[in-house]
């Protein structure tokens, strides 16, 4: 028999005063209280209660068990309205914010099992590569891997990720692997935010942290776009690990450069200002932390 039942037996006749009290306060049988209690006696290996036809009463070890058990049922008792409670609270709309492929790589397939958690939210899922003014946005949450800008923004690092140079095998076997960095002057480099500096990527050498001039003939503000170029073979790109996982499982695609990228970026959960944030902000925020960091 379930020991919870048993003891949920035992504090019911405790406190009812009887089996036949007992069993109206649980909704059970009154047969199934005393064997509820009957079970709890011989794994015990003690006598709870005195019984006769006109009382039940507590043997001196029933008194003592009572007292440490009636405790922890209590803080289970609360444990679970207090769980109830705050998935009930857990209901309305929230928009997240996060960039397109981390979030089809790495949001998108927790969205089902946090609508299952929480069947009362309304999720608005924003995926974009560009940074969303969280506030003029009306974004609750964003999901970022790398610097955050916002000043006022409250930050909550998950997690991190490493920086990989990738490219199609067939590309090096047409124009050679990279030794240096410095040979990336003579590659094909597709460039994700170029900026108007041109475009720069950082590598760690002996002397510390240095940044490479890079350029090719493609550049878009869309990672899916740079790693379609690399998939292709036009070129090499510097990705976030994270967003080119499925990728680095792929037969055709090499890494180069590693002994040089040793930089990580956090993964981040934000929300837009200290002002107060409602309990389903902070329970799918709770959610995303945990489930990121058995991902990541």
């Amino acid at each position: 028999m379930d020991r919870f039942h048993e003891l949920a037996a035992f504090i019911a006749v405790v406190e009812a005063g009887g089996f036949s009290a007992a069993a109206r306060r649980t909704g059970d049988t009154q047969s199934s209280v005393s064997k509820a209690i009957g079970s709890l006696e011989r794994r015990l290996g003690v006598k709870l209660f005195n019984r006769s036809t006109r009382s039940v009463t507590l043997t001196d070890d029933g008194q003592g068990y009572y007292r440490r058990t009636k405790p922890l049922v209590d803080e289970m008792d609360l444990a679970d309205r207090e769980l109830t409670n705050r998935t009930l609270d857990v209901a309305g709309p929230i928009r997240i914010a996060v960039a397109a492929t981390f979030g089809r790589l790495h949001i998108v397939p927790l969205i089902p099992d946090l609508l299952s958690l929480y069947p009362r939210l309304k999720v608005d899922l924003v995926l974009s590569d560009s940074i969303r003014d969280m506030v003029d946005d009306r974004i609750d949450l964003a999901i970022r891997v790398g610097a955050i800008s916002e000043l006022d923004a409250v930050v909550r690092h998950v997690a991190t990720s490493s920086l990989v140079c990738a490219g199609a095998r067939h590309y090096f076997d047409q124009h050679g692997i990279p030794a240096t960095p410095a040979d990336l002057a003579n590659h094909n480099c597709l460039v994700h935010e170029r900026t108007s500096n041109g475009a720069m990527w950082p590598f760690v050498g002996p002397q510390g942290k240095y940044s490479v001039p890079v350029s090719g003939n493609l550049s878009s503000n869309s990672v899916e776009t740079i790693r379609a170029g690399v998939l292709a073979g036009v070129g090499i790109g510097l990705f976030t690990r994270l967003s080119l996982s499925e990728e680095l499982r792929h037969p055709d695609i090499v890494t180069v450069l590693d002994d040089f990228l040793k930089e990580t970026l956090d993964v981040s959960l934000i929300w837009p200002t200290r002002r107060l944030v409602s309990s389903r902000v902070r329970c799918v925020t709770d959610y995303f932390a945990a489930a990121l960091q058995l991902r990541t």
